[in-house]
């Protein structure tokens, strides 16, 4: 039996109860997002968060940490006149210590304790050390994230299936994943030159130097026709936007992602190849 034409839904009825119908799925949530930008609901910064709340939630650690080969630690049986002019060096603000290898993490050692050295009061490392966080691989970086503010630690070292450290991840790097790169006072300044010789061979390059003022600097030969950016020759080798501490060989360079978030690459370090 038809309905009464009375009854039926109009035009406008179908087309609002289309609007406000909760989204199924991600892909929807996602359009509607993309919906609300296109009209002006959302700016670009809140879009780009709300993406990265999203991905935040399927990601796993794995894909954010800092591989095992790039932490810089600090080995327990050095005395502190020897790993002082590191820790000033690479001005991280909280460093994992080892006993002899990094496998044997025995705890976190905060910069700032580091005073109590300088202000001549008795000082013993292991005394300074703060308990280590341990998590798998394949945590969810939601997950970390909220255990990060529950127990107000900032920085965790990640183990795989075999109990081996693989890497480290801070709250800093999770942060990333929302509102993008976090810089500070140790980033690149944004007056700073975009490219950094450090007199050991190594050169640290912003990633949005432009290829004409890298062949200068460097004396290569890159073509700008296809890329106009140190970064976006990168992205062409990879294929992809590659993670923090990948590793890319053009040309006779050897190029590692020193900064990089899920939407774009920040800095690199160049070396030349060893020539055989």
């Amino acid at each position: 039996m038809d309905q009464p034409e009375s009854s039926k839904p109009g035009f406008l009825e179908r087309l609002s109860a289309l609007l406000l119908r909760e989204p199924e799925d991600r892909e929807q949530l996602l359009k509607l997002l993309f919906g609300a930008y296109e009209n002006n609901l959302l700016d670009a910064d809140a879009l780009a968060m709300m993406e990265g709340v999203l991905q935040v939630s399927e990601r796993q650690v794995r894909e954010i940490m800092i591989p095992r080969a790039q932490m810089d630690v600090i080995d327990i049986s050095q005395p502190p006149e020897e790993f002082i002019p590191f820790v000033i060096e690479t001005a991280h603000s909280r460093f994992p210590v080892i006993d002899g290898d990094k496998d044997n993490i025995i705890g976190i050692l905060l910069a700032k304790d580091l005073l109590r050295y300088y202000a001549g009061e008795e000082f013993d490392v292991r005394d300074m050390l703060r308990p280590v966080v341990f998590v798998p691989e394949s945590k969810r970086l939601n997950v970390l994230l909220g255990e990060f503010r529950s127990n107000r630690n900032h920085i965790a070292l990640v183990v795989d299936e075999y109990g081996g450290v693989s890497g480290m991840v801070t709250i800093e790097d999770v942060l990333e994943q929302i509102v993008g790169d976090i810089e500070d006072e140790y980033d690149f300044d944004a007056d700073e030159d975009n490219i950094i010789a450090d007199g050991a061979g190594h050169y640290r390059i912003k990633a949005d130097t432009v290829i004409a003022d890298f062949n200068q600097a460097l004396g290569t030969d890159f073509s700008d026709e296809e890329c106009d950016t140190v970064g976006g020759l990168v992205l062409k080798a990879a294929g992809r936007l590659p993670q923090c501490g990948s590793q890319f060989h053009i040309g006779n360079l050897n190029f590692t992602v020193l900064r990089a978030d899920s939407r774009r690459l920040y800095s690199l370090q160049v070396t030349r190849k060893a020539q055989v």
